[in-house]
Order: C-alpha cells, then sequence, then structure tokens
C-alpha cells in the first residue's frame, strides 16, 4: 500500500484535507507533516528526518504544500524527502524557481510565453525609462515576494510610482515594473495543470474599482472553456519552470494570453467550487501513476 506524506503546516485547510482524502479514497495511506516541525539529519550515506522525535521513514510520495512564509525551510525539508528517494509531487528545485517571480520571467521571455512587458530597476533615475519601454503608465508594481494580490500596486502617474519604489526600497523589497493590460478589463484565468493536462480553469473578475482579481481579494469566479491558446500557454510555463503540478494565471491581452504568474502549490477550494472537477483527485492520481519515477529534483 503505497503511503503518502502531505507537507502543510495546517491539516485542516482545505487543500490539504481535500488531499488527505483523495489518497484514502485511492486506498493509500496518507499522513501531514508540519514542515517546520521536520528536522533534517544528515551523516554519511544516511539522508533523514526528524518529526517530533521519530524517524520518519517508508514514504513512497511526497506532496510539497509550502507556503512563501516558510520556503526556505519547507525547501530543505523537501529535498531531503528527495534525498531518500521519494518522489516529489513538484521537485524543490522547481517550486524555488517558481517562487522567484523574477526568475520565472527571465524563464518565459526567452520562450514562446506571453507575458507582459516588464522592466526590473533598482535605482530611482531608471524608473522613468523603466516606465516609457513597457509602454508608460499606468503601470503594474508588483513585490517580488508578494502573492495572493498582495504587494501588487497599480501605479497611475510616474510621481506614484516613484513613491511607491522609494517606500518598497526603504523596506529593502525588489520591485517589478509591469505593463498594465487595460484590455483585460480586470479578469484573469486561473488553470490548473497536472502533468501535460489543463485539468481545471476558472475565470476570475475583480470587483467594482479594484484591478486584482484575486479571490482574497473579492474577485468573484465562473467555470470557463479554455482556448486551446490558453491551454497550450499554461503548460508550456509550467514545463518552462519543470513544475509538475501548476495554477497558472493567464491574463487575456492585445497579444493573445499572458502569464502572470505560476503557483507551484495552488489553492483548490476556489476552482473545485468553481469548476466541480475533482482537483485534489487529479493530483494525488498523478503522484500515484508516477511513484517508481524517483524523480530527483534537489541535486
Amino acid at each position: 500500500m503505497p503511503k503518502i506524506a502531505v507537507l502543510s503546516r495546517n491539516p485542516k485547510l482545505y487543500s490539504t484535507s481535500r488531499l488527505m482524502e483523495a489518497v484514502k479514497n485511492r486506498g493509500a495511506t496518507v499522513e501531514v507533516l508540519d514542515p517546520i516541525h521536520c528536522v533534517v539529519n544528515l551523516s554519511k550515506k544516511r539522508p533523514e528526518i526528524d518529526f517530533h522525535g521519530r524517524i520518519v521513514r517508508d514514504f513512497d510520495g511526497v506532496i510539497p504544500r509550502i507556503g512563501a512564509s516558510i520556503t526556505f525551510y519547507g525547501l530543505a525539508v523537501l529535498r531531503q524527502f528527495e534525498m531518500m528517494g521519494v518522489f516529489a509531487a513538484n521537485g524543490s528545485q522547481a517550486v524555488a524557481r517558481s517562487r522567484d517571480k523574477l526568475r520565472t520571467l527571465q524563464l518565459f521571455s526567452r520562450r514562446d510565453i506571453g507575458i507582459p512587458p516588464t522592466a526590473f530597476a533598482r535605482r530611482r533615475e531608471d524608473l522613468r525609462d523603466a516606465i516609457r519601454r513597457v509602454g508608460g503608465t499606468p503601470v503594474v508594481l508588483k513585490l517580488l515576494e508578494g502573492t495572493q494580490g498582495v504587494g501588487v500596486i497599480l501605479a497611475e502617474s510616474v510621481s506614484s510610482a516613484e513613491s511607491v519604489l522609494d517606500a518598497m526600497h526603504s523596506l529593502k523589497q525588489n520591485i517589478l515594473i509591469q505593463a498594465f493590460i487595460r484590455e483585460a478589463k480586470g479578469q484573469d484565468i486561473r488553470a490548473i495543470v497536472v502533468g501535460d493536462r489543463v485539468v481545471a480553469a476558472m475565470r476570475r473578475t475583480a470587483p467594482e474599482g479594484e484591478f486584482r482579481s484575486n479571490v482574497h481579494r473579492g474577485g468573484t469566479t465562473e467555470v470557463v472553456e479554455l482556448d486551446p491558446e490558453f491551454e497550450r500557454t499554461a503548460i508550456e510555463a509550467t514545463h518552462a519552470l519543470r513544475l509538475n503540478i501548476a495554477g497558472v494565471d493567464l491574463m487575456p491581452s492585445n497579444d493573445g494570453p499572458m502569464v502572470l504568474e505560476v503557483n507551484s502549490s495552488p489553492g483548490l477550494q476556489g476552482i473545485e467550487a468553481a469548476t466541480g472537477v475533482d482537483v485534489a483527485g487529479e493530483i494525488v492520481d498523478f503522484v500515484l501513476e508516477h511513484l517508481n519515477d524517483h524523480g530527483h529534483g534537489g541535486d
């Protein structure tokens, strides 16, 4: 009987509990491990994980649900599982890539993957030129570390962009400058990719007076039939980061679909509610099918 670990801070979270349920429904064993409570033990030819005083053994697969706030430690634990020969639903290097917004965009920019025109400038005196290069104001300013729409600001003028940049640099934060895609009209699409398929997709619409469509910011959702170009872009973006499972946020534009973000631990509640698709089951099926692959992503 396969044994699956879910790396998550809280077994009561919707996504974590749904994954547990999906594993049990398929006759496998599941345990939720809080990565913060895992101790990484290293010695010659014996990588081990200690969880609450016991050595963790016999896991066949691991599904990482690592929050942004514990990325570094969570990745260390995930990498240790890989060193122990456990199949990871998403490899540690792929998760690390997806957490770096700038690196993600750099990888996409050399491929046939649409992205909003983007600039990355450190000095205030370079800001005006950077804004001009992405098409002028208004521009979207994004914290490199932000999630769920936090740290995403619409600057209507150069002076307001300068003020945001000054404030963020004083807090030692780095900012991306992106074109504002006006024709999207506050809408984007979240597509869940598992392996080589988009298994579910929903359209998100921002509330009145808001340009961010995240459900956490009050956005509304509806099921959507994906255009083949959107589907191809979502799968390409996932594979470019070498992820197996991802939530890909896409925006319609006059130049075709543009990738806004790729999330290696996408929330399941909104997408399952909007589409009725058993996304947790799709993820678990993928893991169970690939248990013999033992793909190492952390060496």
